[in-house]
């Protein structure tokens, strides 16, 4: 055997007696550590798969309300919709609820479910806007154009995805209360704006057509 044979012999022996020396002296920390990592990732597809089926249960759970408030069954539609118990879902359903309930005449009572929304910081914020210009359409017949005016001013700017419907929203109401000029003034701000989807558009226009002889007088 040469020189560097057994050198490299010798060598291989002192670390495999190091290495045997260090599992004697670690070897149960190393094994409860891969056994923790085995029950982390078998925790997480756990509750990854308890988050699924919550999920699904949710939607079922949902979309049986929704479908009840179609089929024309409001009482049984708020008992399942309010029955929903998932962050995301709960979210879409106090929303549904609330159309339910203006679908019964229950204005008040749909107000305060959307005023509700809009005011949880939890809701995401395109919900809570939602809710906003909901509960604005329910109190155009109603309510002065100042309140309104307060309520969603700041969605009249260039740029508010729904500054549309605020617009309408002021233009009804003023126009409820015979502030014609302020009528024509939102309704010609929605004829103009070339983002405008059609339906809305179609409405300023005929509201345009009927306030002319009124601002004429």
């Amino acid at each position: 055997m040469s020189d560097e044979s057994l050198f490299r012999e010798v060598d291989e022996e002192v670390r495999q007696e190091q290495y045997k020396k260090l599992w004697e002296k670690f070897g149960n920390y190393f094994i409860v550590l891969c056994l923790a990592v085995v029950a982390s990732v078998a925790g997480a597809k756990g509750y990854q798969y308890y988050q699924k089926k919550q999920s699904e249960a949710a939607a079922v759970v949902y979309f049986d309300g929704v479908k009840k408030a179609t089929d024309g069954k409001p009482e049984d539609a708020l008992r399942a919709l309010m029955a929903v118990d998932h962050p995301g879902f709960k979210q879409l359903a106090r929303l549904q609820e609330a159309i339910v309930l203006s679908g019964q005449g229950k204005t008040k009572e749909a107000v305060a479910v959307f005023d509700a929304i809009a005011a949880d910081q939890s809701v995401d914020p395109t919900l809570r806007d939602l809710a906003r210009i909901r509960a604005g359409y329910l109190l155009a017949d109603t309510v002065k154009p100042d309140e309104l005016l307060a309520r969603l001013g700041s969605f009249d700017k260039e740029g508010q995805a729904w500054r549309h419907a605020a617009r309408e929203i002021f233009g009804v109401s003023a126009f409820r209360t015979g502030d014609y000029a302020m009528a024509d003034r939102y309704m010609n701000a929605n004829f103009a704006d070339a983002d405008t989807p059609p339906d809305m558009r179609e409405r300023a226009q005929v509201m345009i057509q009927l306030l002319t002889p009124l601002l004429d007088k």
